[in-house]
């Protein structure tokens, strides 16, 4: 009985072009009690990989978290299937504003002490004390209000190439990073103001807004479906679109296009550019933002260094590696030294200043 992909991602390419399949990019996640997660990640690998699912999932005590690709033809069965887990019946599916046959390209189901790294202790308060989920009409709404303050909960690698309209964007590596900076930033305000937040699903929103509300903010607000969803529902309804740029996604595709804004610019030449590329050079494999021209110039590459080392013949690449970590910049998401050129970040008392 297979429980692991046997693949490799090069390999699994090749297949999917063979099989000139469209397949559909989706996104869930659902909160919920597991009691065995070992036992739930192997029913769902075994059946899933029966449907040709590839992905990201990740499991916990708490819930799943899952990001994936299907072929289209196969969707049905793979919600059938969802529909036959208890907790997992009717979840609400983000379907991809942009499909890309290749955003998924091995089947990952792992067990994980949490599904979201948030560093909270969960036994100290209410998580299912949520604030309250909005559709995107009434989000358009808020966001409107001179009392609202809305704030992205993603990382600054993320909101640097798009962000909603007035958000406040914090300077932030990790969700966790947000939680208590956002707390203490806004501690003047949690009676006065209306806190509405958003990510790119929802899944950092549902556990954000029921800390806040232990916390003391009185009026606490989440983008339904988030992002993903917001975007499909403007589209089905013809409602304006208060997103500008880029909505950052965690698969091969590494983003999709709301509109036409272009909010970022190149971290090498800082011309408008709203592209991540990861430097060619493995060894730092830097995610930055990078324009065609400097892509061309540097062959692919965030600085000169990593452009000679990526020149040399691969054997002597990889004896330049032995031994070595690869943590140098590849955590750094644009924050790398050497870039010149990086996000322009927003200082969170303007944003209220203007609101006040």
């Amino acid at each position: 009985m297979q429980l692991y992909n046997k693949l490799s991602a090069k390999e699994r390419a090749a297949l999917i072009e063979q099989a000139g399949k469209d397949r559909l990019t989706i996104s869930f996640y659902k909160y919920a009690k597991i009691g065995n997660p070992q036992i739930l990640r192997n029913h769902l690998f075994i059946n899933w990989d029966a449907l040709e699912v590839l992905g990201r999932i990740y499991i916990a005590n708490e819930g799943i978290n899952a990001q994936l690709s299907v072929p289209a033809e196969n969707f049905q069965k793979f919600k059938s299937h969802l529909d036959t887990i208890s907790f997992l019946e009717n979840v609400r599916l983000n379907i991809a504003v942009e499909q890309d046959n290749k955003s998924f390209l091995k089947l990952k189901v792992k067990v994980r002490d949490k599904i979201v790294a948030d560093g909270l202790n969960d036994d100290t308060f209410d998580v299912t004390n949520k604030g309250q989920h909005v559709n995107a009409k009434k989000f358009n709404e808020l966001i409107e209000d001179e009392n609202t303050v809305l704030v992205d909960m993603r990382n600054h690698y993320e909101s640097e190439i798009g962000h909603f309209k007035n958000a406040v964007t914090p300077d932030v590596d990790t969700f966790r990073d947000s939680l208590d900076f956002i707390e203490e930033q806004l501690r003047e305000h949690k009676e006065d103001k209306k806190l509405v937040m958003y990510c790119t699903g929802g899944i950092r929103c549902e556990k954000a807004s029921a800390y806040y509300k232990h916390k003391g903010f009185k009026n606490v607000y989440q983008l339904e479906g988030g992002i993903i969803n917001y975007v499909r529902q403007i589209q089905e309804e013809g409602l304006e679109n208060k997103f500008l740029g880029k909505n950052f996604v965690f698969d091969q595709r590494r983003a999709e296009r709301i509109s036409e804004d272009v909010i970022a610019n190149c971290h090498q030449c800082g011309k408008p550019c709203d592209t991540h590329v990861n430097c060619a050079n493995e060894a730092c494999h830097l995610l930055f933002i990078q324009c065609e021209t400097c892509m061309e110039e540097m062959e692919n590459c965030c600085s000169n260094n990593c452009k000679e080392i990526n020149s040399l013949p691969y054997k002597e690449q990889k004896a330049l590696r032995r031994g070595k970590g690869n943590s140098n910049d590849i955590f750094k998401k644009g924050r790398a030294d050497h870039l010149k050129y990086k996000k322009d970040l927003r200082n969170i008392f303007e944003v209220l200043d203007k609101k006040s």
